[in-house]
């Protein structure tokens, strides 16, 4: 509100009658509120603007003064009307949009702030309207509401100043448009379109708006504003009413219904209503008539009937008329409305019939709209049936009124039948128009963008195609959701709009690449329009210097203005060479002066009018004076308002008003059958015009608006993105390119040959399906055509849509720039992340890594394949995504900072980790996890969520976890693994610091033979079972941590294969030395990782305790004496030595490897912080000699050395002492692990074990297990060992064998000894074989894998050992197993 309106309710003078009459007939100055700054600057798009800014200079005499003044007062009413209804249409949004006809108020209503929160009383005087509220008796109404209106009235007199004030502008409003509109159609001699089109788009554009303004004013309370407003006033004011009070009562009365008052205010105009909506009826039929449009090319850029001829030539002036066919219909619409006498000219019928069939709802402003037929019939029908009883009662001629009878007749049954029709066709009249509008600007798009020189000069055609097109998309979002009753009943009857329409996305992409052409070659355009005026100048001096103009006595002033129009065409700058986008050229002053002819020309007060005119030139046989004119006004503003006249035909800017239907109707037909992609661009681009609804009147307008459109952008690029994802999912599902890369499981093939196998019937050629699952090449059968199509047409739809918007141009709203291709590489990227996370696990459980890794392969070949058609990297970003996944830190043993703390990354190296650790090495869903040697891999009894352990442990599928993951991965991996065995290395010292007393008596039970003191001490030990326990899983996850390792390295040759022998090679040239360097243990812990370090279990165990700071008490010199004590274990009765797995049951063979590298890391350990002690000692002088470094590393293998042999010499004790004749069933498990603690560790020969436990009792425990067991096929694949000589001197005893790249020697024995009559001949060459198959399936150690035969060498060296004694304390059980035939498993 202007500042002379805030004073409004506080200063009662300025509401006096004479301020009234002042402000309301001070001319045009008093709607400077209503009036936007486009009226004072020449940049509108509409015509009427146009003309108010080509109008205003004109007026040269006073004579003309007058005229002027007319003119500019119709396009400022015509601007102050849409000022109106923006500020009915806020006040209605406050308001909740309330029905005041049927006096429903909403909750939302009251609380807006603007009535008084009293709805008993508001309601009673709106309804009680027009009695004055002192008849009412309000007080006994509510007489609660009554005292608190009295309390605070001038507060509500504050709220509701504005709005009085809107209504007094409306009564004023409507008493100068309705003066100047009789004013003009009393003046203007011709307002036909071909004539005086100019001034007739003005006086029709005042006109409509005179009509919305009042229909769209019954929505708002006007009753309860006016009698609250005056209620509170008397209260405040000593009982006197406000000064304007029974002039808007008499206002508001006549227009309720708005209708009734319009019909009787705009009677006096009828007529000229009458004969313009007939002048314009030739233009509407056309526009309906597809067929004429189609085959004779009204919209088409070639020639209808000569092809040969390109340009467009036939139809010139229609084709200009239909880019204004939207507003004859409206004229058509509002002028029958409020002028219904109209309705019996003869042609009029049919004209309002061809419009009110097509429409069901009449717009009023932005989204406001009336029930079109409704009120046809309500106040149209009326005045028809009345005419037609006067017609049938004679008071005319009988000729006559039998004529309007029988015109009255028919327009009564068109009025009652075209509900109907218009319900049932008009979405089938509007969609064939809408797939003519699809083809004709499909076809000028190509046509124009093969020949852009033609653009210029059919460039009123495309305004006329972007018009239709504009009308039609507009129609559509106004008709969705529309309700309408039928005409004989009051049943409502939703109109069926197909929201899957697809012709509506060809429309907005067709008007969307014309409107870029025409801004593409604008300075064409401008050229050829500069041309035409030029020769036009020529025409119209011709014309002037005719003989029946020079015959005509023409005023001066107009003969001035001639001259001047002359002058201002022939002045134009000559467009030559490359330089026409370098011209500017205002052509205003051209069509003020133009106007001023017009408006001089078509008066009526004038001597010399436009039928003078035409007479005058128009006997020439060319184009009359005031054609060629209206011509040059056309083209004129091809030069220098092209942008603005592009707006006015091709913005839907209005579409802001429906962008709810517009996003659904986007997302159902975007992705549908008949969707487009490259149509997403102009779906997008329309929101770069919603910021022009903003009303400057209402600036809380501007921020919702533009809010709106962001808002609006960001959920369409939400779809396009999820259609992106989807298009890509599609490709990357089974039923993609899943379908065309089946594989069989090993288990699948081996189901079905067993399936296929079963088959006996000789015709039966085909196994297809037998075995319920899809074979490779199914997609080849006919029957799965389909499917192959599917996929082209998604594979074909994903590269158009990514094309599409990598080269989209940025969508710009306010201040908003939306680039598709970041949000494209984001979606693509963040899909990608998405779908990483999502197939890590499967519904069971993890997913195998190598199913893994073939499904993120799939994916990113589909990526590849959209990133052809993209210029950006994508490929960079699915690196990243794959490393932020994987980097859970940095790795230990190559980096030296630290994880940010704000980084959250690595969450899928994290899920895959932890699914390891739990389900492996810890267990927790108790599958019976079990690590099998021979196979190197981890089995369970049963599925550890979707797989058994052996599916998801084995090589195989570490090394696609380590392709996956890499080094960062395997890094994780490999810390957690060090994180639980710490914890568990912790329980092991807790057990030695809480068990130190015990452990030393049982040392000295031990090395004094007193096996009862042993046995009481070895009682008290506490918890040793879950000690055990906890060792066991120590091993089990040393067991995996050299899988990972091997795999690793596996890895690393195939990828890096220079690094990895750089590390081969490296490693054995490190130099040994206690303490090491921290520069050479990082090079041996990389080393390790990657399986090129032979002893990778003792290494991996001392980098634990040196990182804890473990093994640091004295206890753990008790050690030995502690795991001996694990022979006392009940574990070994339930223990079993497995033939086929080369391992125990119970996974006992994982503690020969937890002891042995347990004792070697902790030995390290220990040198290494005895000799830093010395050092601190003899303050770092060290003593002369050998190498400190290097006689500490071999003491420090020494000392590992004899421990391992104390360990065994105590569990040999152990064991041979605890057995007898009831009590023995754990011996042969505990032999067999003291043999593969040997095998295991590197420091341990087997010659020690010789003199505790016989070679001959192992050989007999090993024939007794593999006699058992089918081993037939394993005989034939080799030739024994005997046969190869390397083969003899491998199992020969001793052997020198190089535990660390042969700087180290060790010996271990391999004595031979045969057992002439434990088993037959041929039975001791099948050992044999099996040994060596072992032997030559570990070439790294050299060493057999725990077969009998490794203790054989030759048969000249057969000894008996039927005598033998072992150097074990105790009774020995070795006589039994001397004379057994049949093995030391013959129990009892």
């Amino acid at each position: 509100m202007a500042k002379s309106r805030q004073k409004f309710s506080n200063q009662d003078s300025s509401l006096s009658p004479t301020a009234a009459r002042s402000r309301e007939w001070d001319g045009p100055s008093r709607w400077t509120d209503y009036l936007g700054p486009e009226m004072a600057s020449p940049l509108s798009s509409s015509s009427s603007r146009n003309i108010y800014h080509d109008g205003q200079s004109q007026g040269t005499t006073p004579a003309q003064s007058h005229k002027g003044i007319n003119m500019q007062w119709v396009v400022q009413l015509t601007e102050v009307a849409e000022g109106l209804m923006a500020k009915m249409y806020r006040l209605n949004q406050l308001l909740d949009y309330p029905d005041p006809i049927n006096h429903v108020f909403s909750e939302g209503f009251w609380k807006a702030g603007v009535f008084p929160n009293h709805p008993r009383i508001c309601v009673l005087l709106s309804k009680k309207f027009p009695e004055h509220f002192s008849k009412l008796q309000l007080e006994r109404i509510d007489k609660i509401a009554w005292d608190s209106l009295q309390d605070h009235a001038e507060l509500h007199l504050q709220s509701l100043e504005p709005w009085v004030q809107l209504l007094l502008d409306l009564m004023v409003f409507r008493e100068q448009a309705l003066r100047l509109i009789l004013d003009l159609s009393s003046t203007v001699i011709t307002l036909l379109p071909h004539q005086n089109s100019l001034i007739l788009h003005a006086f029709m554009d005042l006109f409509c708006s005179f009509v919305r303004v009042n229909l769209f004013s019954e929505k708002m309370p006007r009753k309860m504003l006016l009698q609250t407003y005056n209620f509170l006033h008397a209260m405040s004011r000593n009982e006197r009413d406000c000064d304007f009070y029974h002039r808007l009562v008499q206002f508001v009365d006549s227009y309720d219904p708005p209708l009734k008052g319009l019909q009787e205010d705009l009677n006096f105009v009828s007529p000229r209503i009458g004969e313009v909506l007939e002048a314009v009826g030739p233009i509407i039929f056309l526009s309906t008539d597809t067929r004429k449009l189609r085959n004779e090319g009204f919209l088409s850029p070639y020639h209808p009937r000569y092809p040969d001829i390109l340009t467009n030539s036939a139809h010139p002036l229609r084709a200009q008329d239909l880019a204004n066919v939207t507003a004859y219909r409206e004229w058509v619409l509002f002028g029958y409305l409020v002028c219904p006498d109209e309705l019996r000219r003869v042609t009029s019928i049919d004209i309002a019939l061809v419009v009110l069939k097509e429409n069901l709802v009449l717009t009023l402003f932005r989204d406001e709209y009336i029930l079109l037929h409704e009120d046809y019939q309500s106040y149209v029908l009326p005045r028809i049936l009345e005419s037609k009883r006067m017609a049938k009662s004679g008071r005319t001629k009988q000729k006559e009124a039998d004529l309007e009878y029988n015109v009255a007749k028919q327009v009564e049954k068109m009025i009652s039948e075209v509900h109907e029709q218009a319900i049932l066709s008009c979405d089938a009249i509007h969609r064939e128009r809408r797939i003519l509008l699809k083809q004709e600007i499909g076809r000028m798009v190509l046509f124009f963008t093969d020949q852009p020189s033609l653009l210029a000069p059919n460039i009123q055609m495309v305004f006329s195609a972007l018009a239709l097109a504009q009308c039609e998309v507009i129609w559509y979002f106004q008709h969705v959701g529309i309700a309408s009753s039928r005409s004989k009943t009051t049943r409502v009857v939703p109109v069926d709009i197909d929201p899957n329409d697809p012709t509506i996305g060809f429309l907005l992409d067709g008007m969307d690449h014309l409107c870029c052409l025409v801004r593409k070659y604008i300075a064409a355009i401008r050229g050829y329009s500069l041309s035409y005026l030029s020769s036009c100048a020529g025409r119209i001096r011709f014309l002037l210097g005719t003989p029946g103009m020079v015959a005509l006595d023409i005023e001066a002033s107009l003969k001035g203005l001639l001259q001047q129009i002359v002058h201002h065409l022939e002045n134009l700058p000559k467009p030559q060479g490359e330089n026409i986008s370098a011209i500017t050229c205002d052509m205003s002053d051209f069509r003020k002066d133009w106007l001023s002819i017009l408006l001089i020309v078509t008066s009526s007060r004038s001597s010399i009018n436009i039928r003078h005119l035409e007479k005058a030139t128009v006997s020439t046989g060319k184009e009359g004076l005031l054609s060629e004119g209206n011509a040059a006004y056309n083209w004129s503003r091809c030069v220098d308002e092209l942008e603005s006249v592009l707006s006015k035909h091709g913005s839907l800017r209005r579409l802001y008003f429906y962008h709810q239907h517009l996003t659904a109707v986007f997302r159902n037909t975007m992705f549908g059958p008949e969707g487009r992609p490259q149509h997403c661009c102009a779906w997008l681009g329309i929101a770069s015009s919603f910021p022009e609804c903003a009303s400057s009147i209402v600036p809380e307008e501007v921020t919702k608006i533009g809010r709106d459109a962001v808002l609006y952008v960001e959920s369409l690029i939400e779809s396009i993105m999820g259609g992106l994802e989807g298009l890509i999912n599609i490709l990357d599902s089974e039923g993609g390119f899943g379908a065309l890369e089946n594989q069989l499981l090993p288990e699948q093939a081996a189901s079905y040959l067993n399936q296929t196998s079963r088959v006996s019937i000789p015709s039966y050629k085909s196994p297809k399906g037998t075995a319920g699952f899809p074979l490779p090449g199914h997609e080849s059968f006919p029957e799965n055509n389909g499917s192959i199509k599917m996929l082209e047409a998604a594979m074909q739809r994903l590269t158009n849509l990514c094309s599409v918007l990598n080269d989209m141009e940025p969508i710009c709203v306010l201040n908003h720039v939306f680039v598709l291709r970041e949000y494209m590489r984001e979606c693509i990227l963040g899909n990608f992340r998405r779908r990483l996370l999502g197939v890590l696990k499967t519904d069971n459980d993890l997913q195998r890594p190598t199913v893994l890794e073939s499904l993120i392969k799939r994916h990113i070949s589909i990526v590849h394949l959209a990133e052809q058609h993209i210029s950006m990297d994508i490929t960079q970003g699915i690196r990243e995504v794959l490393l932020s996944e994987a980097f859970s830190g940095p790795v230990s043993s190559l980096h030296l900072f630290e994880k940010p703390t704000d980084q959250h990354t690595g969450s899928a190296t994290e899920s895959v980790c932890n699914w390891y650790i739990e389900n492996i090495i810890k267990d927790v869903s108790g599958a019976g996890i079990l690590f099998v040697p021979i196979h190197k891999c981890f089995r369970s009894t049963r599925p550890v969520g979707g797989y058994f352990a052996e599916s998801v442990t084995d090589l195989r599928e570490l090394q696609a976890f380590v392709r996956i993951f890499g080094g960062y991965g395997v890094d994780r991996l490999d810390r957690m693994l060090k994180e639980h065995t710490a914890a568990l290395l912790n329980c092991i010292d807790t057990s030695l610091r809480s068990n130190r007393d015990v452990l030393e008596a049982v040392a000295t039970s031990l090395h004094a033979g007193d096996r009862i003191e042993r046995e009481a001490s070895v009682k008290q030990i506490v918890d040793l079972e879950t000690v055990i326990g906890f060792c066991v899983q120590a091993g089990l996850a040393l067991a995996f941590d050299r899988l990972l390792a091997e795999a690793s390295g596996a890895i690393l040759e195939e990828g890096a294969p220079l690094i990895h022998s750089l590390l081969d090679g490296v490693i054995k040239h490190l130099p040994d030395g206690v303490p090491e360097k921290e520069e050479i243990r990082r090079m041996r812990t990389v080393a390790n990782t990657v399986g090129v370090v032979n002893d990778h279990d003792s290494v991996w165990v001392r980098s634990i305790l040196e990182e804890v700071g473990g093994a640091s008490d004295g206890s753990w010199g008790l050690l030995p004496y502690l795991f001996a004590t694990f022979m006392t274990s009940n574990i070994w009765s339930t223990t079993a030595f497995n033939v086929d797995t080369e391992g125990f049951s119970n996974n006992i063979h994982c503690l020969a490897r937890c002891i042995s590298a347990v004792i070697a890391g902790s030995e390290f350990v220990r040198l290494e912080r005895e000799h830093q002690h010395r050092q601190s000692l003899t303050n770092g002088h060290a003593s002369e000699g050998m190498d400190p470094e290097l006689s500490s590393h071999m003491s420090a293998e020494a000392s590992i050395k004899s421990t391992l042999q104390l360990f065994v010499k105590l569990s040999a004790d152990i064991i041979l002492d605890s057995w007898s004749e009831t009590h023995r069933s754990h011996l042969v498990a505990q032999l067999i692990f003291l043999d593969q603690l040997c095998e295991i560790s590197p420091y341990l020969p087997r010659s020690s074990l010789e003199t505790h436990v016989p070679y001959a009792i192992l050989r007999s425990v090993y024939s007794q297990y593999y006699a058992d067991t089918q081993s037939t096929p394993l005989a034939i694949l080799n030739a024994s060992p005997r046969h190869s000589p390397a083969v003899l001197l491998a199992h020969a005893s001793p052997v020198l064998r190089h535990h660390r790249g042969g700087d180290s020697p060790q010996y271990y024995g391999h004595e031979s000894g045969y057992f002439k009559g434990s088993s037959s001949h041929n039975q001791e060459h099948l050992y044999d074989d099996i040994g060596s198959l072992r032997s030559m399936d570990n070439k790294q150690r050299n060493v057999r894998r725990s077969g009998p035969l490794d203790y054989s060498a030759s048969r000249s060296r057969v000894k008996s050992v039927e005598g033998s004694t072992s150097g074990s304390t105790g009774p020995s059980p070795l006589p039994r197993f001397a004379v057994s035939r049949s093995g030391p498993l013959a129990y009892k």
